[in-house]
């Protein structure tokens, strides 16, 4: 004889709903799974572009640093040329040259004879006797920063030493 319900403890109604439930149960777990992927892609795409945003950013300033650092030598001759020449319009020019550096953030450094020598900013090229240790002697070359504090040229200097 044919068992009960209750003797077979489900019927096939109730077999087929677990069955469905259990179906259900694991399109849950895997669309949960993808959703989790899809957030970690998102969150690794998000962090590339950054980063590829801030690369691109260094590869500016190196790209512009390396331009200023060849425009500074022009104006150094330049400044040159106008100490021997005494040309008005060539003095003009190296004002308004002087005036885009600083549009683009940069300033000079420019140490004064007697200040007290700062290897951040400087470059001592020459030890000269003085009367005092780690003064300034002469500024042979002026030198240049970003308003940030990047130093792009050091000012090159004479250092005084005492003699013992």
């Amino acid at each position: 004889m044919g068992k009960t319900k209750n003797e077979r403890g489900k019927s096939k109604s109730d077999e087929k709903q677990s069955s469905t439930e259990q179906g259900s149960d694991k399109i849950h777990l895997e669309l949960e799974s993808v959703k989790a992927m899809l957030a970690r892609a998102l969150a690794d795409y998000d962090n590339l572009s950054k980063r590829v945003e801030r690369e691109k950013s260094e590869i500016q300033k190196i790209i512009s640093l390396r331009l200023i650092v060849k425009l500074l030598t022009v104006l150094d001759g330049l400044e040159s040329a106008q100490m021997h020449l005494k040309d008005a319009g060539l003095a003009i020019s190296i004002i308004e040259f002087k005036k885009v550096l600083s549009e683009e953030g940069l300033t000079e450094i420019k140490p004064n004879v007697g200040d007290i020598f700062n290897e951040n900013l400087m470059e001592a090229i020459e030890v000269v006797s003085g009367a005092s240790d780690n003064s300034i002697a002469e500024v042979v070359l002026i030198g240049w920063k970003f308003s940030d504090g990047t130093v792009v040229r050091h000012a090159k200097v004479k250092v005084t030493r005492t003699s013992s």
